[in-house]
């Protein structure tokens, strides 16, 4: 896994409205052009909000929905703030703490073309990269650090990282880290963080590990809550799909048959990589996303889902925390979620950034009064409708149609997320990407453990993710993180 640093040149401030748009909270001309360059115009909601009074200084509580647009809403006054004046020394001045790797490669993704237009770098500190230009970086001097808790520890365990000139620091999803039991890391983090510095926490939700944080550093916050978690799904459309039994399989593959982005949710890993295989055996090009895969195979079909050549994602609950798609027009639920906060939090995967989207739920006889609970627990009343393979309604609910039933080639999927060959000294083949031996190319390989028992296809030594995934077989100092959080669980 790698990162590099987008840089943003050549901006046109002569065009900036001073009237409106983020210019009118304050925000720096150069930052505004560079906004208007990566497409965005008009802050949101929480933006307009939280904008003003993190660059006033004040120590922030952020409570918004899914796609509500966060990172920008955290990410302009941390810029904003940081060049009012240069970094006095060779220290970083900002601290973005992320829960996983994914969301941290994204708000570093989204920030560092901001902060090259105000001459200031950036560098993404998270396990399963080398370690070598984390070092560098803060050898040779950084202003902007997005980071996930375990490596940061790791790097501040062996002296490589010093917080000591850190002004500003962003929790991210500290809901999100305290159900991942990043709680201790983020605390030794903090703590490593001057006590003067300003604090600016997200979350969804306030349980009482992020409510201790907040009590413990935030310092007379402002608070600004807009769409709280049951505000992710008011925007998405909700139906419950009576399905009958023989034909769940069936319907699924139909279902994922449509235009655009489509997640759908898996409960365990081993299901997720069934159900994407089960849809490319019917002509529907899908992948699987879950924490039985390797970090470099993650990241090849999350790149290929945002790109659009990988259309359909099956992914676990965990696994999807990372991925942050704005065009994303349909969530199908084919396993059904563990409680409503689950359901909340699969439905913000689509109708994000103000975008129109579908959730539908498959649901089989046995688990219709179960899930009647959990719609009314999550504030949903969905619509109703029994649908059956090929029929009328399905085709108008999911803008979906009938399947080629001509199976994807192995070698075309493989083409789209399968990694450059490497030969051992041998001469055989090494296929990083697969994780065990036997197996068909993607996800294949036996030996993964699951909820359910054997045969994970993501190779040799998986977890369900609820578990905590594998260990990365890239990181070298994972014994570190064991001890701030659940083993493996940076993963995801």
């Amino acid at each position: 896994m790698e990162w590099s640093a987008a840089e943003l040149t050549d901006l046109d401030t002569s065009t900036i409205d001073h009237e409106g748009g983020f210019s009118a909270l304050g925000v720096p001309d150069r930052i505004v052009a560079a906004l208007k360059a990566t497409g965005i115009d008009a802050p949101f909601r929480i933006q307009i909000a939280a904008i003003p009074d993190a660059i006033a200084g004040r120590d922030l509580l952020g409570r918004a929905s899914t796609g509500s647009g966060k990172t920008l809403a955290f990410g302009v006054p941390v810029l904003t703030r940081l060049a009012a004046a240069e970094r006095p020394d060779k220290r970083p001045r900002a601290l973005i703490l992320s829960p996983t790797r994914e969301l941290a490669m994204q708000i570093a993704d989204v920030l560092s073309p901001l902060a090259s237009a105000m001459n200031m770098s950036t560098i993404l500190i998270a396990g399963g990269m080398g370690y070598g230009p984390q070092t560098r970086a803060f050898r040779k001097g950084v202003d902007l650090v997005v980071a996930t808790p375990g490596r940061l520890v790791d790097l501040l365990e062996t002296g490589d990282a010093d917080l000591s000139g850190v002004e500003v620091v962003v929790l991210d999803e500290a809901d999100h880290m305290a159900d991942l039991g990043f709680m201790p890391a983020v605390s030794a983090i903090l703590d490593a963080v001057p006590g003067e510095a300003q604090h600016l926490l997200f979350s969804a939700t306030l349980d009482e590990a992020v409510g201790k944080l907040v009590k413990r550093y935030l310092h007379d916050p402002v608070t600004h809550e807009i769409d709280p978690e049951k505000g992710a799904v008011s925007t998405a459309v909700h139906y419950s799909l009576q399905v009958k039994p023989h034909e769940k399989v069936s319907v699924m593959c139909e279902i994922a048959n449509r235009p655009g982005h489509t997640i759908v949710f898996a409960r365990t890993q081993r299901g997720a990589s069934r159900m994407a295989e089960q849809m490319r055996d019917a002509g529907v090009m899908a992948g699987a996303l879950h924490g039985g895969l390797t970090q470099g195979a993650r990241a090849r079909v999350l790149k290929a889902f945002k790109d659009g050549s990988l259309p359909v994602l099956v992914a676990t609950d965990v696994a999807a925390r990372g991925i942050d798609v704005d065009d994303v027009t349909l969530v199908l639920q084919v396993d059904p979620p563990m409680n409503s906060k689950d359901y909340l939090h699969r439905s913000g995967r689509t109708a994000r950034a103000g975008h129109k989207g579908v959730v539908l739920s498959m649901v089989l006889p046995h688990q219709r009064r179960a899930m009647s609970r959990l719609f009314r627990g999550a504030g949903v009343k969905p619509v109703e409708a029994e649908v059956r393979l090929g029929g009328e309604n399905l085709a108008e609910i999911a803008d979906c149609q009938p399947v080629s039933g001509e199976p994807i080639a192995q070698e075309a999927f493989d083409a789209l997320v399968a990694p450059r060959q490497q030969h051992s000294r041998k001469g055989r083949r090494k296929d990083s990407y697969g994780g065990g031996r036997g197996g068909r190319g993607f996800g294949g390989g036996r030996g993964g453990r699951d909820r359910g028992g054997r045969g994970d296809r993501g190779g040799r030594g998986s977890y369900d993710d609820r578990r905590g995934p594998r260990r990365d077989r890239n990181a070298s100092r994972d014994d570190r993180e064991r001890r701030y959080g659940r083993s493996g669980s940076e993963t995801w």
